[in-house]
């Protein structure tokens, strides 16, 4: 039923002849029957290896990202580390194109959230643009992530069917967008009322008798960290579960080998790409979700694409059976890709897996010194004659970078930037409005001093603010008592974050002590929060300002969800901009907060 093939290509993808190694001799000898001999590589022969290529978190980043969202972190021999400018999709583009050069039998997966928290030039046009840059890098199947409900189960089925936008219509007279020429599958996503799969949960790769099965699934969890109305109707079910039941049907259906393409991943020891995970035996580098996800899903899984925590990664996590088995992640925003390669026994139609580490995957950084792709240069350019009149809009000035997502702390100077704004609007709205929390997920980007175009150093244009908060969420005030205040930044490090911690973004006036050598809700010092130099009184009511997703209970925050008297105001991204215009000029920039409202205990 679902191993359809794709819808024709547009364009023929160019090989060459030949494919690459994937075990030494003796180690491919010691899997072979006795006096089997082994026959690699020619098609017909027994052994055939299979290249797939991979990446994840794509997040709608066309052009390169700015800042040090758009660098990677390659260790050197002699001990030290270099940053390195990667991504957007003229360099990704050029790199798998080259990849794929010698190798016959390619194959290229995604593990979700390719849309979704997306800059303007992809954004704004609801990521049309993004899935038509995915049509033409080839790519053949991705996983849904969480972000790719942002906009509901119905939008995403558009990005795939194709169709103009129900609301904005189609961009340009005569043109109607076609969709994604690859399947989204979301095997642990099903309706609510009919309890089947929201889409396909699999898809079959065929290419001269091999066969290769992917199953996708996002992470259990994503109805905590998605808008309630863009999963609305929808049920999400455990990874481990769900990934063994299509095994098992693929296994049926006489498809051996299987790739699971997992958004949910894990992190790293070092933030390196090329670190070696396995350096203190396997697996032993990394840490989070994926692990226990990688332990539990079935023998018959090959190997796991996976993403979601935006990490970099190619390590070797044993399976239920103590096979050795390989688990890997791209970073984020196409700066890196990763090559596995995979065995095909073309007598047992599964992939060869032996004691030697196999498969075999290394990440490569899509470096910005290689020629661009001529392709997506004109599709960047086309999208972005449409997009100029709203993004290169000046609305604010700043006197050197503001890091958000690129932050090293837990409190980011962007965030505390953002919770500001959120407490003049609320302000605007209602004089009581007393602070303001911000959700570290929902911070982007960074604000970069450099000029990105012709705008002028220190320069924020609507575009570089929209990268920053993309996703139309409205500034809500609530009433918490300070009780409710109180326990909701200890649910910051407890309950559903206690594994890994998100720590809300302060508004001015607003600090506290975070002892980070306790464990749970003790890291959070109750007697040390105050508000503009005054102690919370828990039977008090505070006027709190956040974001409708936090105003939700997004994000594991229940207690913020609680809040009563809810007053909905505009949304952020015109808060963040008005604030930038209304406190900021070329003589006065804003320079960046100084992210001391929370004192950090290690």
């Amino acid at each position: 039923m679902y191993a359809q093939t794709k819808r024709p290509r547009r364009r023929l993808r160019a090989v060459l002849a030949g494919a690459a190694t994937l075990v030494t001799a003796g180690a491919l000898m010691a899997a072979l029957p006795a006096g089997a001999a082994p026959q690699k590589g020619a098609a017909g022969g027994r052994y055939q290896d299979v290249q797939l290529l991979s990446f994840n978190d794509f997040h709608g980043n066309l052009e390169p990202p700015a800042g040090s969202s758009g660098q990677v972190t390659e260790d050197q021999a002699d001990g030290t580390t270099k940053k390195i400018d990667a991504g957007g999709v003229e360099y990704l583009a050029s790199s798998l194109r080259k990849a794929r050069q010698g190798h016959p039998y390619s194959v290229t997966a995604a593990a979700g959230d390719l849309i979704g928290a997306s800059p303007l030039l992809s954004g704004l046009f609801h990521d049309e643009p993004t899935v038509e840059a995915m049509n033409k890098l080839d790519l053949d199947v991705t996983s849904v992530g969480n972000h790719e409900f942002d906009e509901g189960s119905g939008e995403l089925a558009r990005l795939q069917k194709g169709g103009c936008h129900p609301k904005d219509g189609c961009y340009e007279d005569g043109r109607t967008f076609e969709g994604a020429d690859y399947p989204y599958l979301a095997a642990n996503v099903t309706d609510e009322k009919t309890g089947k799969p929201a889409l396909a949960p699999y898809w079959v790769w065929k290419h001269k008798g091999v066969k290769v099965g992917f199953i996708g699934v996002t992470l259990e969890g994503t109805p905590d960290i998605v808008s309630a109305e863009g999963v609305k109707g929808l049920k999400f079910h455990d990874e481990i579960e769900t990934v063994d039941k299509y095994a098992k049907i693929l296994d049926k259906q006489g498809v051996k080998s299987i790739v699971a393409l997992v958004h949910e991943g894990g992190a790293p020891a070092s933030a390196s790409y090329n670190y070696d995970c396995d350096a203190g035996g396997a697996g032993s580098g990394i840490s989070g979700p994926i692990v226990d996800i990688a332990k539990g899903i079935t023998s018959k899984v090959d190997a796991l694409v996976t993403g979601h925590t935006h990490n970099a990664y190619a390590c070797t996590i044993p399976d239920p059976a103590g096979k050795p088995r390989m688990v890997t992640s791209a970073s984020s925003f196409g700066k890196l890709y990763t090559d596995t390669t995979l065995t095909y026994d073309r007598a047992t139609k599964d992939v060869v897996r032996t004691s030697v580490k196999s498969p075999t995957s290394e990440n490569h950084v899509v470096t910005r010194t290689q020629a661009k792709a001529a392709d997506m240069t004109a599709l960047i350019g086309q999208w972005n004659k449409l997009a100029a009149p709203v993004a290169n809009q000046p609305v604010g000035f700043i006197s050197a970078d503001v890091p958000g997502r690129g932050a090293t702390t837990p409190e980011a100077p962007l965030g505390d930037l953002i919770a500001d704004a959120q407490l003049a609007h609320a302000k605007s709205l209602d004089p009581k409005a007393s602070l303001a929390l911000m959700n570290p997920g929902g911070i982007r980007s960074d604000l970069v001093f450099k000029a990105s175009g012709s705008e002028g150093d220190g320069v924020v244009t609507y575009g570089e603010g929209f990268a920053v908060q993309p996703f139309s969420n409205t500034v809500n005030l609530v009433d918490l008592s300070g009780e409710q205040l109180v326990t909701a930044l200890k649910q910051q490090v407890s309950g559903a974050n206690a594994a890994s911690p998100k720590i809300l973004q302060p508004s001015a006036g607003l600090a506290y002590t975070l002892d980070m050598t306790k464990s749970g809700a003790d890291r959070v010092v109750t007697d040390s929060i105050r508000l503009n130099g005054a102690a919370i009184d828990p039977a008090a009511t505070y006027r709190v300002a956040m974001n409708s997703f936090l105003a939700g209970g997004g994000d594991g925050f229940a207690a913020l969800g609680a809040g009563k008297n809810p007053l909905v105001g505009s949304d952020d991204l015109k808060a963040f901009n008005d604030y930038l215009t209304a406190n900021s000029s070329a003589s006065n920039p804003i320079a960046p907060p100084k992210a001391d409202r929370i004192t950090i205990v290690k």
